[in-house]
């Protein structure tokens, strides 16, 4: 549930203050952050696998967790140049398609936390 919270936070920082996220964005473009990057992702794919048993919606998250390990493992593989080009590319769009791609993660972010919620009960 923290991650996903620090997402949307992530999401709401890139609406409020674009640039900021990118510079945010620009200083992980190194081969330690690049890791660092991966592992995060890697961990937080495991985190929704494997909790995803008592969720509001196990097998999206199960299927979501594998993505995001994946995407951990590829991460490092991508590498510095590839993503500066890529972090360039999508800057190079402007500040109001970065917020546009914010809201999308502030909106990934609550469904993370409503998903891993716990289901409710009915009381009867």
């Amino acid at each position: 549930m923290v991650m996903g919270i620090a997402i949307a936070c992530l999401g709401i920082v890139g609406v409020v203050a674009p640039s900021l996220l990118l510079e945010f964005g620009k200083s992980l473009l190194t081969e330690h952050g690049l890791y660092a990057v991966a592992a995060l992702r890697v961990a937080f794919g495991l985190l929704l696998f494997f909790g995803a048993r008592l969720s509001r919606m196990p097998q999206a998250l199960r299927v979501l967790g594998v993505v995001i390990i994946i995407a951990g493992i590829i991460t490092p593989l991508f590498g510095v140049e590839r993503s500066t080009t890529a972090l360039d590319s999508f800057a190079s769009h402007g500040l109001v398609f970065v917020r546009v791609v914010a809201i999308f993660a502030v909106a990934f972010g609550a469904f993370i936390v409503y998903a891993i919620s716990p289901r409710r009960r009915s009381a009867v």
